[in-house]
């Protein structure tokens, strides 16, 4: 299945909408994606995983070390509309207790407005 990423401006924050499955083969692109808007300057970003149905373990990878990479610029790097298939795989490898996973991309923006300085860039 093909993965559409698709880049939007949130609510003092920066969108990331994700449709298709994540696996071995498309886990590049996302990791691709989220270092574009590491490197545009964004620091602020939810990743919206609505559309994301299947995720495996080399997309879990890409979620963390962009996780990390987004921590160490002093940014933030969210997950928000996790499906049940999804968050199970969140939940069992404890990604769940170190990245902040919301129940909506609404709910992830208003989080982020309500942190200390969230600018989105």
């Amino acid at each position: 299945m093909q993965l559409l990423l698709s880049v939007r401006p949130g609510r003092g924050c920066t969108v990331l909408e994700v449709r298709g499955e994540l696996d071995m083969a498309t886990s590049p692109q996302l990791r691709e994606a989220l270092q574009g808007l590491i490197n545009a300057g964004d620091r602020q970003v939810v990743v919206d995983l609505a559309g994301v149905r299947f995720m495996d373990s080399s997309a879990l990878g890409a979620l963390v070390v962009m996780f990390k990479a987004f921590r160490a610029g002093g940014g933030r790097l969210s997950l928000a509309a996790v499906q049940p298939a999804v968050h199970r795989i969140l939940t069992i490898t404890s990604v769940d207790r170190v990245v902040d996973v919301y129940d909506s991309v609404r709910a992830a923006e208003a989080d982020v407005l309500s942190s200390d300085g969230a600018t989105g860039r």
